[in-house]
């Protein structure tokens, strides 16, 4: 904040979050005025995100005093603190080598020329045997699955990564032609290792997303799929319906695709936008301008204690900024903080009403 007023300049939430922050640290200061208050609550008014990071950060002032408040967002404020050198390497710095004794070293047997024989033959058959496991039989057949509120990150034979979402199921199959993975439910993000002669296809239902090495993620919602790319470029293919063929679609980076039975629409994001759909992968939720109703289902995607919509009115209201999808009771207060919200606490669910 220069001369009373923010200047934004950086994109995204840690950015809102900074502002945020030179907020509450001026208004705790001796000289905040009217002007000031009427500033802060024009900022406020901007954006939804605003709003929410404010009320987040002033949580945190109060449980945990002013410099945890004035930390978030900001990546030096992270780590621990240095660890204090061993007093005991300095005195044993100044040992007596003279004293050390070594043993002698046994003698060195030459091996014999049958020995050498046998190990480049053993090389040569598991030379063989590797090649012919590549070119004519499966690399890999496994299938991986998470519980509800679990993800995992699943290594794969040709140096991929599978990070499977919460409530997720993957089969893969890995040949010498293509390799291939089921989804079989919930949601994965890949990290394709880059292999042009075998395509990376993830299969879903009716459809098929189609890569060679990339990064991006697939989500099955029932009949519907999202796919989003955070990397290189992939191809969405689609079964036929009714006799009639549908054209692929070449997704780049940025891009976010929502295949339906009537169709598939296609949007492009900055690419930081995009890769912030995928945060879940380090217990984030991100929501920009979403419907109250939509952050309650992702939330439900990831705990057992569901958030309910009590009714139309509070499942309309529109919310921005990331959460964590751990600590669905803290979403809750903060909404009741900063909105017209009223939540009736359950052991296995909480119930949003308007006041």
């Amino acid at each position: 904040m220069r001369g009373g007023k923010a200047t934004e300049t950086m994109t995204g939430a840690d950015a809102i979050e900074g502002l945020a922050a030179d907020w509450l640290a001026r208004r705790d200061a001796a000289a905040w005025s009217t002007a000031d208050a009427t500033a802060l609550d024009a900022w406020l008014a901007q954006d939804t995100a605003h709003r929410v990071a404010f009320l987040r950060l002033q949580a945190a002032w109060a449980q945990a005093g002013r410099l945890s408040a004035l930390g978030a967002g900001r990546a030096n404020g992270d780590g621990p603190p240095p660890r204090q050198q061993d007093a005991g390497l300095a005195a044993n710095a100044e040992t007596d080598l003279q004293a050390l004794v070594f043993a002698p070293r046994a003698p060195r047997r030459r091996p014999r020329a049958g020995a050498f024989a046998l190990v480049a033959t053993l090389g040569a058959c598991a030379l063989a045997g590797g090649w012919a496991w590549r070119n004519f039989g499966a690399i890999e057949a496994a299938s991986h699955a998470t519980t509800l509120g679990a993800v995992q990150a699943v290594p794969l034979a040709d140096g991929s990564q599978a990070t499977l979402a919460s409530d997720s199921r993957i089969d893969v199959r890995l040949s010498r032609r293509e390799r291939h993975i089921d989804l079989e439910r919930g949601e994965a993000f890949f990290e394709a290792a880059k292999d042009p002669a075998r395509p990376f296809v993830v299969e879903a239902g009716e459809r098929r997303v189609v890569a060679v090495g990339t990064r991006f993620s697939v989500r099955r919602d029932g009949a519907d799929l999202r796919v989003v790319v955070t990397e290189g470029t992939v191809r969405l293919e689609s079964d036929p319906v009714d006799g009639r063929s549908h054209p692929a679609a070449l997704l780049p980076a940025g891009s976010i695709a929502i295949a339906r039975p009537d169709g598939v629409l296609v949007r492009s994001l900055p690419l930081q936008e995009a890769a912030q759909l995928v945060d879940w992968r380090s217990g984030l939720l991100f929501f920009r301008d979403t419907t109250l109703a939509e952050a309650a289902t992702e939330f439900n995607r990831y705990n057992a204690r569901k958030i309910v919509i009590g009714d139309a009115a509070v499942g309309d209201l529109r919310i921005g900024g990331s959460f964590r999808w751990a600590n669905a009771e803290g979403f809750v207060r903060l909404l009741e903080q900063g909105f017209p919200v009223k939540a009736e606490y359950g052991r296995d669910r909480i119930v949003l009403h308007t006041p």
